[in-house]
């Protein structure tokens, strides 16, 4: 891991090759719940992460990072189009959109609207993302849970309750590798919350990232199995997390120990999948 799409009609831009969909995201009515049950995970060395929508809203993807990179894009094209900083990401493009600036960013903009997770735009939304970053146009904004479970699993307990080992934390999106750092780099200091310059930097939590460059698809079973002999683990020692049910199926096929996360906003789990699967609306329900 919530558009409305104009009925114009417009001039097609070149269709990516590779196209991996997610469940539609809708905000939905929650239960409340009085007591959240705990799930425990047995045996697990290493936690594996998706981000939207397991520790960071969709919307601030969506309705943030897409249109400051939608913003920030004619200025680039305009100054940077034959600037060697920039001429990698373009030429990574296929040539019709290559072609000019005015193609280029036909082709960027469908892409986006259509939420497409192919590895070329993810490296340009990253490289646009990096000023908002650093000028503090925004910073990311995690879940209550997030952080304090970050640091308690990846650093060794004394409380006696289960496993005291300390867990490995990997990160697993489609955003580039590029794009998840920052995302980490520049997260949201919930105790000042209103200082748009108070930010955190916890990529040393993390001790892998990985995306569809350098582990394949993630709704594909191989992905994980890759992403597990990467990390020097049998699968079955991997927890992975996501809002999105066929990435969560794919770890499970692969042997992973696996759970959706049902955020605020995220899509709606039928009552088949809620029996498929185990589905936590917190990290606080997780026991290791």
């Amino acid at each position: 891991m919530v558009s409305t799409r104009s009925t114009k009609r417009r001039s097609r831009s070149p269709v990516a090759k590779t196209v991996e969909s997610r469940p539609t995201k809708v905000a939905r009515k929650r239960k409340q719940a009085s007591k959240r049950p705990v799930k425990s995970f047995k045996d697990v060395k290493a936690v594996l992460l998706d981000i939207e929508g397991t520790i960071c809203p969709i919307t601030f993807v969506k309705d943030t990072l897409f249109p400051y990179a939608l913003k920030a894009l004619p200025d680039v094209l305009a100054s940077k189009w034959d600037d060697p900083t920039f001429v990698s990401y373009r030429d990574a493009f296929p040539e019709p959109a290559a072609s000019s600036p005015e193609a280029f960013e036909a082709h960027v903009r469908d892409l986006t609207e259509r939420d497409v997770k192919i590895a070329y735009l993810k490296n340009l939304q990253g490289y646009l993302w990096e000023n908002g970053y650093q000028t503090h146009v925004y910073s990311t904004p995690v879940y209550p849970d997030v952080l304090s479970f970050l640091e308690m699993w990846s650093s060794p307990t004394t409380s006696g309750v289960g496993n005291d080992a300390s867990k490995e934390i990997s990160i697993y999106s489609s955003g580039s590798i590029f794009a998840q750092k920052l995302l980490f780099q520049h997260i949201k200091d919930p105790s000042s919350p209103d200082d748009p310059e108070a930010v955190l930097d916890k990529r040393d939590i993390i001790k892998a990232w990985f995306d569809t460059t350098n582990a394949g698809l993630k709704q594909e079973a191989s992905s994980y199995a890759k992403i597990a002999a990467e990390l020097g683990k049998d699968p079955k020692e991997i927890l992975f997390l996501s809002d999105n049910v066929n990435e969560v199926r794919a770890a499970i096929h692969a042997g992973m120990k696996a759970a959706v996360v049902d955020r605020p906003g995220n899509a709606p789990l039928s009552d088949t999948e809620r029996d498929e699967f185990e589905v936590l609306e917190s990290f606080e329900q997780i026991e290791l």
